[in-house]
């Protein structure tokens, strides 16, 4: 069981949920690559439309890189009701304790 994550880029904060998932499947696809190449993955997504990025016809010169490496590796993509992901939910609400703002008193 492996975790990586990463803050949002700035221009990924404009892009679509749906766009920011697939951000998501690629970030993990390259920093696991060496672990994912050749064996068959599940990738769980409570976003549906993601199920159907392999049928798409016309995507963007973005999402056509994306697509790209998502056909180097052996893997579905399978739909998970968000609601019923706790097991996800509970790790992203886990309290990392206080945090304390402090700023820089004028003199």
């Amino acid at each position: 069981i492996g975790c990586a994550s990463r803050k949002l880029k700035i221009h990924e904060k404009n892009y679509t949920t749906h766009d920011n998932e697939l951000v998501a499947v690629v970030f993990a696809l390259k920093i696991w690559r060496h672990y994912l190449y050749g064996i068959h993955l599940d990738v769980f997504t409570h976003h549906k439309s993601l199920q159907y990025i392999f049928n798409q016809k016309e995507l963007n010169p973005q999402k056509r890189r994306w697509l790209e490496l998502l056909k180097h590796y052996y893997m579905s993509i399978l739909y998970h009701l968000g609601k019923a992901n706790v097991v996800v939910d509970a790790f992203n609400r886990l309290s990392m304790g206080s945090t304390t703002h402090v700023e820089k008193g004028k003199n």
